[in-house]
């Protein structure tokens, strides 16, 4: 009873001591994070965003798909802020709610082609042989397409449409990933505890996913970032030439595609969703560089 009673405290010693070194590690990993003003003031303005993605529609000044035919193409100004379209709708309550589809659009595909991606790196990784060569080969014929050539084609197989822009924008998202945790995989599971696992009578399926797999996720949260923007730039040039989002939904693709044909006369409808989606790509590169600084040690 006594050794029992012993061992429990040994382990809520044990728990105590782990969890303080993560607070430790957290308080460190944030003190770093904050000396890179640049990717603070990022990741502040994606927070904004998602914000805006979740409560846009409900506090917007107008409905997004409302015409008003006695303001068409009217330019920025007291009442629209951002001006009209060609068919009086506010530009600024359209890329507001549109934030929601592209932001939602961009995450959906960036956390599918990751989870497709880190299984197959994790595969080749740690099996080696046929199965490594296959899958490397396989990322070798994604890579020698062009992000935006290889969604196209994707696209034009299975039809237009958002859930078949995420898929494709997807697709290509693939192969980055696929190398990456493959390229951690073979340094973790050389690593002493992962002997000690396998000694201990781990399957493999253990190792992969309770042992391999957390220690390749540092490696990828930068990646992870910095696709979501490139999956928006992608997403949104796909509506643009006609693959994604219908041109009467409030899409900033479908917005640029739009008002493509009124350049001359009313400049304002592709200004301004090309200044957002400027910047939201542009925050997301600025916070996985930030992010990268900040985990990377020889950086600090």
């Amino acid at each position: 009873m006594a050794q029992t009673k012993i061992n429990g405290y040994s382990d809520q010693f044990a728990a105590a001591e782990e969890l303080s070194k993560a607070k430790s590690r957290a308080k460190e990993f944030i003190k770093k994070f904050l000396k890179r003003r640049t990717a603070v003031v990022a990741f502040v303005f994606i927070i904004l965003m998602i914000i805006m993605a979740i409560i846009a529609p409900y506090i917007v000044p107008y409905n997004a798909g409302q015409a008003d035919y006695s303001n068409l193409l009217s330019g920025p100004g007291k009442g629209h802020i951002w001006g009209t379209d060609e068919y009086g709708r506010d530009i600024f309550s359209r890329l507001m709610v549109g934030t929601r589809t592209s932001l939602f659009s961009a995450l959906t595909a960036t956390v599918i082609g990751t989870a497709g991606g880190v299984l197959l790196g994790l595969l080749a990784g740690f099996f080696g042989g046929i199965l490594d060569s296959l899958i490397m080969r396989f990322c070798d014929v994604m890579f020698a397409f062009p992000d935006i050539l290889l969604a196209i084609a994707v696209v034009a197989i299975i039809g237009p449409g958002m859930i078949n822009v995420m898929i494709a924008v997807a697709v290509f998202t693939v192969p980055s990933f696929a190398r990456i945790t493959r390229s951690a995989t073979l340094s973790v599971k050389q690593e002493l505890y992962i002997e000690v696992a396998r000694s201990l009578g781990c399957t493999n399926s253990r190792l992969l996913f309770v042992h391999v797999l957390p220690g390749t996720i540092p490696s990828m949260i930068v990646n992870f970032t910095m696709r979501i923007g490139t999956a928006i730039l992608a997403a949104s040039s796909l509506s643009f030439l006609g693959f994604g989002a219908n041109v009467t939904e409030p899409d900033w693709g479908a917005m640029l595609s739009q008002g493509r044909n009124y350049l001359n006369t009313a400049p304002h409808i592709v200004l301004f969703p090309g200044i957002l989606i400027l910047l939201t790509v542009l925050a997301f590169n600025l916070l996985g560089d930030g992010l990268r600084d900040t985990l990377d040690p020889k950086m600090n």
